[in-house]
């Protein structure tokens, strides 16, 4: 089984914001598989699916995005996965023009909040992350941009990064690591074909 969570904060609030893009992005591979992200268990709403021979467990933390850690250690725990090789960590990157993603499979949490709770919790970065980007295109925003709704001229953008973040998991589950990082770290959504 491989764990896929997204980062987000929970609430109607926060619904449609750029610091909620990794929640979004678990809805569409959510969508896309014919499942609901609506059972709760290890404080985040959850949903088991597969993708082609993978079993898959689909979680958004319910815990805010500064406390994941809590939720992500007992969903790991309670699943058996190793998070060295079965979790997938989906978050915003304000550091990446938004309709840009980037794929590693280790490394500091780069100050997102969200991830430092997770490496902390799981006393490991080699966990395999994708950040989407969701800087605005007239430089960068602060805690204001990012928990602001998005802008109607950049939802064309947010839907095409959420589009490129599922076709990147299924590559990962299906081709591997090493093939989705040489395939979409160097992708814009301009040509994403």
């Amino acid at each position: 089984m491989k764990l896929i969570v997204g980062l987000g904060n929970p609430g109607i609030e926060y619904q449609f914001t750029p610091h909620n893009i990794g929640f979004l992005a678990v809805d569409r591979i959510a969508e896309q598989c014919g499942v609901a992200v609506d059972n709760r268990r290890s404080k985040a709403l959850t949903a088991r699916a597969r993708i082609g021979n993978e079993e898959i467990l689909l979680a958004k933390p319910e815990t805010f995005m500064n406390l994941s850690g809590m939720s992500v250690r007992d969903l790991v725990d309670k699943s058996g996965v190793d998070p060295r090789k079965d979790l997938i960590v989906i978050y915003d990157e304000l550091d990446l023009p938004l309709g840009l993603i980037r794929i590693r499979e280790r490394g500091s949490s780069a100050g997102h909040n969200g991830m430092q709770s997770i490496i902390n919790a799981l006393r490991t970065e080699e966990i395999t992350r994708i950040r989407l980007g969701i800087a605005p295109e007239a430089g960068k925003g602060g805690i204001n941009y990012v928990l602001s709704p998005f802008r109607k001229s950049q939802l064309g953008a947010v839907d095409e990064v959420l589009e490129l973040a599922s076709q990147a998991v299924k590559v990962i589950l299906s081709e591997g690591l090493a093939t989705a990082t040489n395939r979409f770290n160097r992708k814009n959504v301009d040509n994403s074909t």
